[in-house]
């Protein structure tokens, strides 16, 4: 080995396996294509092609988002206490989320979402599998399923990988569980409000496309071997890989990275900040057929100065997530693809006043909201009623099979397929009694 690769930087190494990783995905790979059969006759006819998950990472407060309680006094409210009506008769959400008001019509919010876990990664890995953790088995995340059964198994041919993160993993818990390395996400790293939008693996900082086309170029003069064994079976596969690559890099998929072909207005209307143009590169993703995008939105640990943080937040919020919803609106998308907002769990709704917090809200499991729109959910309307306070579900509690089952089922993927265990054992999407009470999908929206 060379002292150059002895020497190689992380993020130099980050972006050699991201390359690698495409290439492999570019020749049908991913997850092995002994497994397609199997996936293949598990996937129904659906409503839904793709999802985009927008993880409010850190968990947000639903007395602060989308479930007021203007009446149940400051030490549950603070200083939010005039909700707004909404463009649906009888639904009101945070004053500070007026877009998102406008947009009501299109979403449904789950108001009464419930595990009873208030530790980040236990409450991630419940929220994002849908399994209770402990049972000696590391579950796959939705992310992972959806790429294993709508993925290069099933006929997806894109170059761009099939699960894809904006813009790092949260490390929280592993995305692909028992499936493996090869149904891991690929986080793009960057910042889309920045340009250029440095993705690895595919843009670098400095490297013009000239350049990339002179690398490639002398690569290609200097590999006298693969010119002598061009016939060989090896040589072949390495080189459409190669070339799959390369159009990732400097093809029509890579330039999808590009913002600035988008009008400055939408731009704008996004919001130009790492998550409002997550969004707009959430949409530019599902529409070239990604069928699954997460959205890791950090910032919502909240356990000082909460309001403040809030003032700062939920405008960027309401900016990036109505775009959001109204680009695939007018864009004949959202029929297709579910928009799934929420996070691990929510916060206390009583503040907490005493030092050191000074008006901060701790991790709260017991009751929380989810949103979600598209790909067959119906919009304008609120499942579920918690108490005067908030700190109780009052009626039709929603657990976290409920809707991911509903997701799989409008995605067309059979929660009684199997997936491949490593060591062979029995395991299938989800079962509706899967370490959580609750069995109801959520017809009041299909």
């Amino acid at each position: 080995m060379s002292a150059r690769n002895r020497n190689l930087s992380a993020s130099e190494i980050t972006r050699r396996e991201a390359l690698q990783r495409t290439m492999l995905g570019a020749g049908g790979l991913m997850l092995g294509g002994a497994l397609a059969p199997q996936a293949k006759a598990a996937v129904k006819a659906s409503k839904a092609k793709s999802v985009i998950q927008i993880w409010m990472w850190g968990g947000p407060c639903h007395l602060d988002t989308f479930d007021p309680k203007p009446d149940a006094g400051n030490d549950f409210t603070g200083p939010l206490t005039k909700p707004i009506e909404t463009n649906v008769s009888g639904i009101r959400i945070c004053e500070l989320l007026p877009l998102l008001a406008q947009q009501a019509d299109k979403y449904s919010i789950l108001r009464t979402m419930t595990h009873g876990i208030n530790g980040h990664e236990t409450a991630s890995y419940m929220v994002q599998t849908g399994h209770k953790p402990g049972d000696g088995t590391v579950y796959p995340g939705v992310g992972a399923v959806v790429s294993y059964f709508k993925g290069y198994n099933a006929g997806y041919k894109g170059l761009l990988p099939p699960y894809m993160v904006m813009t790092k993993l949260q490390g929280r818990f592993a995305e692909a569980g028992f499936l493996g390395s090869r149904a891991k996400p690929f986080a793009t790293g960057g910042d889309p409000a920045l340009t250029p939008f440095l993705v690895e693996g595919v843009v670098a900082e400095g490297i013009t496309e000239q350049r990339q086309h002179s690398r490639r170029e002398l690569l290609h003069n200097l590999n006298t071997l693969g010119q002598l064994a061009s016939d060989d079976p090896q040589v072949q596969e390495a080189a459409k890989s190669e070339r799959a690559a390369y159009d990732l890099i400097l093809g029509d998929a890579g330039k999808v990275f590009d913002l600035s072909s988008e009008k400055e207005t939408l731009r704008d209307a996004y919001g130009r900040t790492r998550f409002g143009q997550s969004c707009l590169m959430a949409r530019r993703l599902v529409e070239r057929g990604v069928p699954y995008v997460t959205i890791n939105y950090e910032g919502w640990d909240t356990h000082k100065g909460h309001f403040q943080e809030m003032r700062r937040k939920l405008p960027e919020l309401d900016k990036g997530m109505a775009t959001l919803l109204k680009d695939l609106s007018d864009r004949g998308l959202l029929d297709s693809t579910i928009v799934w907002w929420g996070g691990e769990f929510g916060r206390t709704p009583r503040v907490q006043w005493e030092p050191p917090w000074n008006g901060g809200r701790n991790h709260f499991g017991k009751v929380f909201s989810h949103v979600v729109a598209g790909g067959g959910f119906k919009g304008g309307h609120v499942i579920g009623e918690t108490n005067a306070t908030g700190e109780d579900v009052k009626s039709r509690p929603i657990y976290v099979t409920d809707l991911i089952t509903s997701m799989y089922d409008l995605l067309g993927i059979d929660c009684n397929a199997k997936l491949p265990h490593p060591q062979g054992l029995d395991v299938c999407v989800m079962r509706p009694d899967t370490g959580v009470a609750g069995s109801n999908k959520l017809t009041e929206i299909m």
